[in-house]
């Protein structure tokens, strides 16, 4: 059968264990996101010799007295700039410990959307604060989009501490803001550094300038802390349906990405929405069969029986499956500058099903500033609010907070096939069936 993988592990298709770590960076614009990332990829030795002389050139040309490590990000800001719509900008790391995925999302508050892309995946967010200008408006509506998304885990960098000479009360007083913020979105764990991104103080090289500091670098934090696994869930298993395999013996096999929990051969399991028990006969990949599958990989299953089994349907485990939700609550973040009004008519892509819906209410939009919930009968392009829905066919859904993979979905136009919005399933939603 197979031992589980440790907490810090990701299975790969192969089945090949890997440490990786997905986190999201975010700040106010100029409060230095952008150097640190350079100096993480600089000094974690992720940058080509090339891109290293790019950038002395670079900082050369441009006036600099040093390297200016925020051009290592410079030609994907460009792109913005130029128009061309990039979701989130990606950059990867590893070092001999982990692997590292890091979604470096935009400071500006027109790139909202932006922002709940890349925190839609990520482990824990790193937030980066200017220790001079101390937390800013939007700085806290990016921890509050996160904290949305499901994000329960934040790394503050107190950043250019330089300049202010070090000072252990400005970065306490940094401390005493993110505590009190942290505590209000329900974080979990919050660890705050001090750091110079510009000279690579508390980055991945220990603290020389604050002798009052004897915590981790940032580096040290990013390479221990524990991998949870949050964008493949929890609970039971679960099997969106991608694609039907017709077996030479006229068998079929049932392709998709496993989240929730693990499936092995002779599980019981529920083909949603119909409803019908069917037990797992085998469970493989592209390499042979599995005495077990862990979320994350993607699998083909054989069930017993002759049961009506398409894309778009799912396995579920029996003993624990998802809610069958025609009319549902759903925390959305609007992209269209059309508002979302009750009564619109949309279609919504929910893992591998697509079905009609429509507007039955808009119960609210979230107060950036209070980080609360205020009534209103619309929201708005880039705002974040709470909407009543009803579904010609049911999803099988869990709560967003189990399960970010069958809890989540996106809203489209029906006509132009265009993304109007990304949605969170809430607790407490109304089951139909």
């Amino acid at each position: 059968m197979g031992a589980a993988p440790a907490e810090s592990d990701t299975v790969t298709d192969e089945g090949e264990l890997i440490d990786l770590l997905r986190f999201c960076a975010v700040g106010s614009v100029d409060d230095g996101k952008s150097t640190l990332i350079g100096r993480l990829l600089h000094d974690t030795k992720q940058l080509f010799d090339d891109q290293v002389e790019a950038i002395e050139e670079a900082s050369r040309r441009r006036g600099y007295e040093g390297v200016e490590l925020a051009f290592a990000t410079d030609g994907l800001r460009a792109e913005r700039e130029q128009g061309i719509t990039i979701d989130v900008a990606y950059r990867y790391a590893a070092t001999p410990t982990r692997k590292f995925v890091i979604a470096d999302c935009p400071g500006h508050e027109q790139y909202t959307r932006n922002m709940a892309t890349g925190a839609s995946t990520a482990e824990l967010a790193v937030v980066v604060v200017d220790a001079a200008r101390g937390l800013r408006e939007q700085t806290k509506r990016h921890l509050c989009i996160a904290a949305l998304m499901g994000v329960r885990r934040f790394v503050v960098c107190v950043n250019k501490m330089d300049l202010v000479g070090w000072s252990r009360d400005v970065y306490e007083s940094v401390v005493v803001q993110m505590g009190e913020l942290a505590a209000r979105l329900g974080v979990e764990e919050l660890i705050t550094i001090p750091i110079s991104a510009l000279s690579g103080d508390g980055v991945a090289e220990e603290n020389a300038s604050a002798d009052w500091y004897h915590g981790p670098t940032l580096l040290q934090v990013l390479e221990s802390i524990p991998v949870l696994g949050a964008d493949l869930g929890q609970g039971g298993a679960r099997l969106a349906v991608q694609w039907v395999f017709r077996n030479p013996d006229g068998t079929r096999g049932y392709a998709g990405l496993l989240s929730g929990g693990p499936l092995r051969p002779g599980d019981a399991v529920t083909v949603l929405p119909s409803g019908k028990p069917a037990t797992v006969e085998s469970v493989s990949t592209f390499d042979g069969p599995l005495g077990v599958a862990w979320p994350g990989m993607s699998v083909t299953v054989q069930i017993a029986g002759d049961l009506d089994v398409g894309r778009g349907d799912m396995l579920a485990s029996a003993a624990d499956p998802p809610e069958l939700l025609s009319e549902f609550d759903a925390t959305v973040c609007w992209f269209s500058e059309k508002p979302l009004v009750a009564g619109n008519r949309y279609s919504v892509k929910h893992t591998t099903r697509r079905a009609p819906c429509i507007v039955t209410g808009v119960k609210s939009v979230v107060d950036m500033e209070g980080f609360v919930e205020v009534p209103s009968g619309e929201i708005r392009f880039n705002e974040i609010g709470v909407v009543s829905l009803a579904l010609t066919t049911p999803l099988a859904a869990d709560d967003y907070r189990v399960n970010r993979s069958t809890g989540s979905f996106v809203i489209v136009d029906p006509i132009t096939n265009a993304t109007l919005g990304a949605a969170m399933v809430r607790s407490g939603a109304a089951s139909g069936d």
